[in-house]
């Protein structure tokens, strides 16, 4: 690894599969701080961490990025999961580490403030008069959504729904970003999704086409039924709500499209990426299920409910958080310390929380009136 003498050494991390205009616009960013290294993902790793191959090989990747003028030198990390870079890292030593803003995670910033290497976020700014670029689009021209839902979450199970009736609260989601696997934002749903329609979601009634999704996914036999709220969230557009009675499919769908609720939700969502969770982690190995807390999460739903219809942000917060507090209360395991300590860093800045993605791998997603730095934002499908 030579370096150029009086420059700062920066260092980039990533897949960069179907090489594009928006890597090169990144690289060429990065390398406005000093020498651009640049680690890159092994197939291996990349295989792991996305339950997919990618298009171009490991030792295709390291060619062309080598290649361009803005990379001082490249190398195929030698690690595996998020942080495949750990070794080369400490050996490279550089003073900037350099990430977009869908890369960042708090791993990363506090390994870099561990290491004395200052952190930066890019904003991804594409090049001059081209288009925003991103492998994920490139790749499918699959526009199945993602879904997050917002309050009530578990109700949709028939084992919490039969202590206390209650709704689930969930709104639908552009694919902009390739979300994580396995993140609470309805994943494997969406899979079945592409097996079914492989690019949208087809024309129809989308309530007999989410039972279909929910359907295929649990055909006959399958042990661990998905809630239905996942299938539904991804097929029905807009905000809605679907009300379950110790049931696997609602009694009672409710929706919302008007653009002045969705756009206000919009531009208060914020997401933060979280630790991957632990290869042993078992949400159901410790639960706590009663009426009580039931009882507190549906009404955490309802007020959430009634909240966004106004649009009232502090309501819609409060009510957040009262909903994540009692699934905790039900399934502890769905956080860790480390999701503990990312809630705490940005708990007395913004008006709620809550997570995607039960013991880590998805999402700490906030609700702020104020811009969040390094988080990313959403689309709600019209």
């Amino acid at each position: 690894m030579v370096q150029t003498k009086y420059k700062k050494k920066v260092f980039v991390s990533g897949c960069y599969d179907m090489l594009h205009s928006g890597h090169v616009a990144f690289f060429e960013e990065a390398a406005g701080y000093g020498d651009l290294f640049v680690g890159i993902g092994s197939d291996k790793t990349i295989f792991e961490l996305k339950a997919r191959k990618t298009i171009n090989s490991e030792q295709e990747r390291l060619y062309m990025v080598k290649a361009l003028k803005s990379v001082h030198d490249a190398w195929i990390n030698s690690g595996s999961g998020l942080m495949d870079f750990l070794k080369e890292l400490k050996e490279l030593k550089p003073d900037i580490f350099f990430v977009n803003n869908d890369g960042h995670t708090a791993a990363k910033e506090q390994l870099c403030k561990k290491l004395g290497i200052e952190y930066i976020v890019s904003r991804r700014l594409p090049h001059g008069d081209l288009p925003s670029r991103s492998t994920t689009a490139l790749r499918q021209v699959c526009n199945i959504p993602y879904r997050i839902d917002l309050a009530g979450g578990w109700l949709d199970q028939p084992y919490v729904s039969k202590y206390h009736p209650g709704t689930v609260i969930t709104i639908c989601i552009e694919p902009d970003y390739e979300f994580n696997d396995r993140s609470g934002m309805s994943t494997s749903s969406r899979r079945k999704a592409i097996e079914l329609w492989q690019t949208d979601i087809p024309d129809g009634d989308k309530e007999k086409l989410a039972k279909t999704l929910f359907c295929y996914e649990n055909p006959p036999g399958t042990p661990y039924i998905s809630g239905s709220q996942d299938s539904l969230g991804i097929v029905l557009p807009g905000l809605n709500r679907y009300f379950y009675n110790n049931n696997y499919w609602p009694e009672k769908i409710e929706s919302i499209m008007d653009e002045h609720i969705l756009s206000w939700i919009e531009k208060r969502i914020w997401m933060i990426p979280l630790y991957p969770r632990k290869s042993d982690y078992d949400v159901l190995s410790k639960t706590y299920i009663s009426q009580e807390s039931a009882c507190k999460l549906a009404k955490a739903a309802d007020n959430c409910w009634e909240a966004l219809k106004s649009m009232n942000a502090e309501a819609t917060g409060n009510a957040m958080v009262d909903g994540f507090e009692a699934q905790i209360a039900m399934f502890p395991y769905m956080v860790s310390d480390d999701i503990r300590q990312q809630i705490k860093t940005y708990s007395s800045s913004v008006l709620g929380w809550k997570i995607s993605g039960a013991g880590g791998g998805g999402y700490l997603i906030l609700f702020s009136e104020k811009p969040i730095d390094k988080a990313l934002q959403i689309r709600i499908r019209r």
